[in-house]
């Protein structure tokens, strides 16, 4: 898919934003006044060589896209999954791009003579996530795909706490008595509401294992209600974690699973409510209007990801997604 909007006629610098995926990269071109000028899809590649070759490949088919020069980029930011080191744009451990190692701002800022900024895939969708649904003060992302993360943006600024792992509530043990974890944990928030997770529990071959579990469970079927209900009450405990950890005004929902649509946005209220019956404190916190799912085919991720190559703060720039 791809989608192109001519640069504006001032010929101003763009901000480049990619959200590298195990499958593809997601780019967009952002003008400063946060415009998306362009947008396109490419394949990711497998291996640190390949990953590379293609995010400079995706930046210069971008510019070609917006019709303008690669030389009017100013910026170019990347989300990426693993660990990152966001003072030297290193990557670690991204298994599902064959990368263990790499220098991946500097190795793209090479071959494209730009500067780069390297985030984390999910904290850079919640810098964007905050800024095209223009909101101030505090929220959280919360990405429920094969596995489930979390990023915190307050006042438009990444929240990290001192280790880098601010909201990261995938991990956090719910049932000591539960699934086991790829972690080594027992009964994590990822097991019960991670889609990989889902998909090894159903067991059961399909493209959309999850989707699948939902059908089974209003055909009656048993063990996919009890999953069903798992994959909403552990949305749930995300939420809840969040909110009652940080405060977070609102959490958005992301990643693959927010394909389910509002057959997950009402679960995940129902378990919400469900849960708050018996607290008048947590009834307090509508916890239930707090959540919102992020649009089918929105660009936060990359959108994020060019304000951090930018470094430039939410409330410096008005947003037009």
């Amino acid at each position: 898919m791809t989608e192109a909007i001519a640069v504006d006629l001032e010929g101003r610098r763009l901000r480049v934003g990619l959200d590298v995926g195990g499958t593809k990269i997601d780019a967009v071109a952002v003008a400063p006044d946060g415009d998306v000028r362009a947008r396109l899809r490419r394949p990711t590649g497998w291996g640190a060589e390949a990953v590379v070759e293609n995010i400079a490949a995706a930046v210069t088919a971008l510019a070609a896209e917006a019709g303008i020069d690669a030389a009017a980029v100013s910026s170019v930011g990347i989300g990426i999954p693993g660990l990152v080191d966001v003072a030297t744009g290193r990557v670690l451990h991204a298994v599902n791009l064959g990368v263990e190692s790499l220098d991946l701002a500097d190795r793209v800022a090479d071959r494209l003579r730009v500067p780069v900024r390297v985030e984390n895939d999910v904290k850079a969708a919640a810098l964007g996530a905050a800024a095209l649904r223009q909101i101030d003060g505090s929220m959280a992302f919360l990405n429920l795909g094969t596995g489930v993360a979390a990023g915190i943006v307050v006042d438009g600024v990444i929240w990290r706490g001192s280790r880098g792992t601010a909201g990261e509530v995938g991990h956090l043990s719910v049932d000591p008595n539960g699934r086991l974890c790829s972690c080594g944990q027992r009964g994590c928030i990822e097991t019960l509401c991670g889609g990989g997770a889902l998909a090894r529990a159903w067991a059961v071959p399909g493209a959309l294992p999850v989707l699948d579990i939902l059908d089974a469970a209003e055909r009656g079927d048993v063990r996919a209600r009890a999953l069903r209900a798992d994959l909403f009450n552990g949305a749930a405990a995300a939420v809840r974690a969040l909110v009652l950890s940080a405060d977070v005004e609102r959490v958005i929902i992301g990643g693959g699973l927010t394909a389910l649509g509002d057959r997950l946005l009402s679960g995940v209220r129902t378990a919400l409510q469900a849960g708050a019956e018996a607290s008048s404190f947590m009834r307090s916190l509508h916890l239930d209007d707090r959540i919102e799912l992020l649009p089918a085919g929105s660009p936060a991720a990359a959108f994020g990801a060019a304000l951090v190559g930018a470094s430039t703060p939410l409330k410096e720039i008005v947003t037009h997604g």
